[in-house]
């Protein structure tokens, strides 16, 4: 029989309330803050390799809020010397709460849409072909245009791309 008492911590105790911490801290690290400039998650050589084919650097602008009590977000367009364009637009949420609400919201405006499985909360792809991603407080879509004659494979790339810039939050 072991000699060992469990100290109680308002009534739980102290192994569970250790392992409680240490689990809250994990969760905690594996959510990052996007980086200041949200352009940089995505280099345009990531860009370039997935949709195979060269892209130039991103003209950083600024995103419309989606309603007017909404934070603005960044736009990120790529571009090739052929014309082919890529938006990549982000907004970061004050909370997953609005993040959420905002993205579920957002949803019936692209219906009808499909979910996609991923790293994220959520996502889908509208009738358009545009991917839209809620991770943590961060919402995202990428557009490509013009989308092609293959658009299974534009979406598994516009796919990869999302799966890329999930992994940076």
């Amino acid at each position: 029989m072991s000699h060992w008492r469990t100290l109680h911590f308002r009534g739980m105790s102290v192994p569970f309330f250790l392992t409680l911490v240490v689990l809250t801290g994990a969760l905690t690290a594996q959510a990052k803050e996007p980086p200041s400039d949200a352009c940089t998650m995505l280099p345009a050589k990531q860009v370039a390799k997935v949709l195979q084919q060269p892209f130039g650097s991103p003209a950083k602008t600024t995103a419309p809020a989606a309603s007017f009590d909404r934070v603005t977000g960044t736009d990120c367009t790529y571009r090739t010397e052929g014309g082919s364009q890529l938006l990549f637009r982000i907004y970061v949420d004050p909370s997953v709460a609005v993040a959420k609400e905002t993205f579920t919201k957002l949803s019936t405006f692209y219906a009808p849409n499909r979910p996609v499985a991923g790293d994220w909360d959520s996502a889908y792809f509208d009738p358009q072909h545009i991917i839209h991603v809620q991770k943590g407080k961060e919402r995202y879509a990428f557009v490509l245009s013009p989308i092609g004659a293959d658009a299974a494979q534009a979406e598994k790339q516009l796919k990869d791309l999302a799966t890329w810039v999930a992994g940076q939050l």
